[in-house]
């Protein structure tokens, strides 16, 4: 069974950072890509960005790019979502997502996912 589990999520003021991470049980992450999403309450599971499998590659949806920063630690079994400049907006329940494969990039759609967390809450006041 696989697990993946989010971390570091919690309250900051705007123009504050939060790291958050991923972790994995189960089965290691370095045979997949990884996507960020999030949702707000009302709205639809939202597409952050993502890192290929290789590590090589990184994508941001344009609402964080220059923001947020996605990187990966095969060693530690991390994936991690560097989030800084925050602002009321970006409150919501973050998601990581795991898609198996060699050679494989992240993608906006959820449905190309195998496993998701459980979900981190961030909340950025005003």
């Amino acid at each position: 069974q696989v697990q993946l589990i989010e971390s570091g999520g919690g309250l900051v003021q705007a123009g504050g950072s939060l790291r958050l991470s991923c972790t994995a049980s189960g089965r290691t992450l370095s045979m997949s890509a990884m996507g960020w999403f999030r949702q707000a309450p009302g709205k639809e599971r939202e597409y952050v960005g993502g890192i290929s499998q290789s590590g090589r590659r990184t994508y941001y949806s344009d609402s964080v790019k220059g923001r947020f920063t996605i990187s990966r630690d095969n060693a530690k079994n991390t994936v991690s979502l560097q989030m800084n400049i925050l602002a009321p907006e970006d409150t919501a329940v973050y998601y990581c997502a795991a898609k198996w494969g060699w050679g494989t990039d992240p993608s906006p759609g959820t449905k190309e996912y195998d496993y998701w967390g459980q979900g981190t809450q961030v909340t950025v006041s005003p």
